[in-house]
């Protein structure tokens, strides 16, 4: 992938970009590698150009708080850049992934002052902002059935690429709690297994009508 083909960089001036060339990295990840983890110091700059990053948060007892997944093309952990402070959460790699890393601190030496750029920045934080909300909203407010619906509708690729445990991890839910939502869905004619064994949504507006 190209900078250039990266909204964040696309305002940039060729040898902007060549800049960002020389202090960049580019990461591939299998499923379950590590980003980065909760308290790392936030040296880099992440972009992530393929697959999924899962954010999550451990409790004391070594539990996972499901936060938000992400997929290309987008940063993740920015804000703890911006603000100079540890990653608040872990990033992990649901599939095989790629992320560019960008040197944080050569980044910001002359092209975080370039207005487009910073623009750029603004819009992710507040898509950030939003995610929060929704995480909120997700966790205080909807159901286990509702969680496995809105996953279904916005990101039914999964459901081809990842276990089960790994699903019900992304929404908070167990196994067991997983298999019986499937199992309702289908006799309610919300979606379908084929030949192939895949999940195909039959009644999409139902199932956003669980969470909506």
């Amino acid at each position: 992938m190209y900078l250039k083909d990266i909204a964040l960089f696309n305002s940039l001036s060729d040898e902007n970009i060549k800049k960002i060339e020389d202090i960049s990295t580019l990461v591939k990840l299998d499923a379950n590698d590590i980003l980065f983890y909760e308290g790392d110091q936030s040296k880099y700059l992440h972009i992530i150009t393929k697959g999924v990053i899962k954010l999550y948060k451990t409790d004391a007892k070594g539990h996972q708080l499901f936060l938000y997944q992400f997929t290309p093309i987008s940063l993740v952990g920015e804000l703890a850049n911006f603000e100079n402070f540890p990653f608040p959460a872990t990033a992990e790699a649901v599939i095989k992934s790629e992320v560019l890393k960008v040197d944080y601190e050569k980044l910001s030496d002359n092209i975080l002052k370039n207005p487009n750029f910073s623009m750029e920045v603004i819009k992710s934080i507040s898509k950030k902002a939003k995610i929060l909300q929704n995480v909120i909203h997700q966790e205080m407010i909807l159901t286990a059935e509702a969680k496995i619906a809105k996953l279904l509708v916005e990101h039914g690729e999964l459901f081809l690429q990842l276990k089960n445990s790994q699903i019900a991890a992304l929404t908070n839910t167990t196994p067991e709690t997983l298999s019986r939502t499937i199992t309702k869905f289908k006799k309610s004619n919300y979606i379908i297994m084929d030949k192939e064994h895949k999940m195909k949504i039959l009644d999409i507006e139902s199932l956003k009508s669980l969470y909506q």
